[in-house]
C-alpha cells in the first residue's frame, strides 16, 4: 500500500506555476471581549481574498495536540511530523549555519533570569537584544567542559544554539526548561536506562552548574534553559519529494534552519513584513516555491500582547499588495500553529488557512478569521493535506488510476 509521499512520487509532474506559502507564525487566537486577534484586526485585503479562495482550519498534528514550531512547519511542507521527529536543537544549529557533524548533540538555548533563590522569573530574560546575547555567549565560552567540546552561537534575542561534540551522546535526555516561572530550572535526566543517556545527562548538568556560576553576576541573562536535544538526522529534500525549486525568506534563524533541513535555498533578509515581502519581489521568478515567514505574530502571542499581535496582522494585510502584484499562481496564507495572546503559548486550536488559485472554489465566508473560516470549503483538515493541494492547484499532480 502506497503512503502519501510514495503516491506523490508516482503522480508528480513538471509545471512552471509559482507557489507562495505565507506563514504568519502562531496566527490563530482566542476571543478577548468576544473577538480573536484576527477578528479584531482590520484586514480588508485578506477578507476579500478569503471570499474568492478555498478556506478552512488546519490541524497540524492531530486534534488536541499542541505543535512546536518544527512539527508545525514540517507539516506545512508536507513532511509527516510523527515520522520526521526533529529536535529543536538541530533546527537552531542549522539556523545559525553551524557546521553540524554526525554524532553532534544540539540543543536550543533560552537565556533566562533567575532570582537569588534560583527560581526562574523570566524564561526569556526580557528578550535581550542580540548584542547582549553575543556578550553572554562569549562569557559561556570561557567554561571548560571535561570530556567534550561545546559550541554556543547567538540565534536571536534570548535564543542561542548549543552543540556538544566529542563524546558518545544520547538525545534521550529531558529538557531543563520547566515552561513556567517561580520554579528552578530542571535537571537533565536520562529518558531510558542506557549508560549513554545517563552519561549525557550528567555532562549536561555539569555544564549547567558551570553556567550558573559563570553568569551569576549578570542581569537579566543569568542562566540558560535547554530544550530540544537532538542528534543530526538527514531527511528527503523538498526537490526530491516535489520536483520544485524552493526558497525560504525568513528573518528568524530557527526557520532558516527548518528550510535548510528540507533543502530550500535560505535567503538572507532582515526579519519583518516589509523587508521580507520586498525580498520576495526581488527574487520573483527564480523559484517555483517561496516560503515567507512572519515571526512577530507568534512572539506577540507568547508575550500576551493582544494589541501588538493585531498590529502585526494589520501590517501584513496592508503590505499584501506587494505579493498580489506578483500574481502568484497559488497563494496560501496560514500559520504553523495557534499562539493565542490570552494563552501566552502555542496551543492546539486549529489554524486559519486560505488557498487562492485560478482553480479555487469560492467559499461562503466573509472574512479571514477563525469564526468565518470554520465554514470554509476545506472544513477542518490535517495540515499535511495542504501540500498535496498546493501541488494540485499548481498543476504538479497527474491523475491517479485509469
Amino acid at each position: 500500500m502506497l503512503d502519501r509521499s510514495e503516491l506523490i512520487q508516482t503522480l508528480k509532474q513538471a509545471s512552471k506555476e509559482k507557489v507562495v506559502l505565507l506563514v504568519l507564525d502562531g496566527v490563530g487566537g482566542l476571543q478577548k471581549d468576544g473577538k480573536t486577534e484576527l477578528e479584531a484586526a482590520k484586514t480588508p485585503v485578506m477578507d476579500s481574498l478569503a471570499r474568492i479562495s478555498e478556506t478552512g482550519l488546519l490541524v497540524p498534528i492531530m486534534q488536541g495536540i499542541t505543535p512546536g514550531s518544527g512539527p508545525g512547519h514540517l507539516a506545512l511542507f508536507g513532511y509527516d511530523p510523527l515520522k520526521y521527529v526533529i529536535g529543536r536543537g538541530i533546527l537552531s544549529a542549522l539556523g545559525v549555519k553551524f557546521p553540524i557533524q554526525h554524532g553532534d548533540l544540539a540543543a536550543r538555548v533560552n537565556f533566562a533570569t533567575i532570582d537569588n533563590k534560583g527560581n526562574i522569573t523570566d524564561r526569556r530574560a526580557g528578550r535581550i537584544p542580540d548584542e547582549v546575547n553575543r556578550k553572554m555567549c562569549e562569557k559561556v565560552r570561557e567554561i571548560t567542559l571535561p570530556g567534550a567540546e561545546f559550541f554556543i552561537e547567538t540565534e536571536k534575542e534570548h535564543r542561542a544554539a548549543l552543540v556538544f561534540r566529542g563524546a558518545d551522546f544520547s538525545e534521550n535526555i529531558s529538557e531543563t526548561d520547566p515552561q513556567k516561572t517561580g520554579v528552578p530550572p530542571l535537571e537533565a535526566k536520562p529518558l531510558d536506562g542506557s549508560k549513554k543517556a545517563q552519561d549525557t545527562a550528567k555532562l549536561v548538568n555539569s555544564f549547567l552548574s558551570n553556567i550558573k556560576e559563570t553568569l551569576k553576576n549578570e542581569h537579566p541573562a543569568n542562566m540558560i534553559l535547554l530544550r530540544g536535544f537532538a542528534l543530526h538526522t538527514r531527511i528527503p529534500s523538498f526537490q526530491e519529494l516535489y520536483g520544485m525549486s524552493a526558497c525560504a525568506i525568513a528573518g528568524y534563524p530557527m526557520y532558516r534552519g527548518l528550510a535548510r533541513l528540507v533543502g530550500m535555498d535560505v535567503i538572507e533578509v532582515e526579519s519583518g513584513v516589509e523587508p521580507e515581502f520586498k525580498k520576495l519581489k526581488d527574487l520573483w521568478g527564480k523559484y517555483d516555491f517561496s516560503f515567507v515567514h512572519i515571526k512577530y505574530t507568534d512572539s506577540a502571542g507568547e508575550d500576551g500582547n493582544f494589541e501588538r499581535k493585531i498590529s502585526v496582522i494589520e501590517q501584513v494585510d496592508q503590505s499584501l499588495a506587494t505579493i498580489l502584484d506578483l500574481k502568484p499562481d497559488v497563494l496560501v496564507i496560514t500559520g504553523d500553529h495557534s499562539t493565542p495572546s490570552l494563552y501566552k503559548a502555542h496551543s492546539w486550536h486549529p489554524v486559519p488557512v486560505l488557498l487562492r488559485s485560478r482553480w479555487s472554489r469560492h467559499s461562503s465566508v466573509e472574512g479571514f478569521n477563525e469564526r468565518e473560516l470554520q465554514r470554509g470549503s476545506f472544513g477542518v483538515m490535517n495540515t499535511l493535506d495542504l501540500m498535496t493541494l498546493m501541488l494540485a492547484h499548481s498543476g504538479r499532480l497527474a491523475k491517479f488510476g485509469a
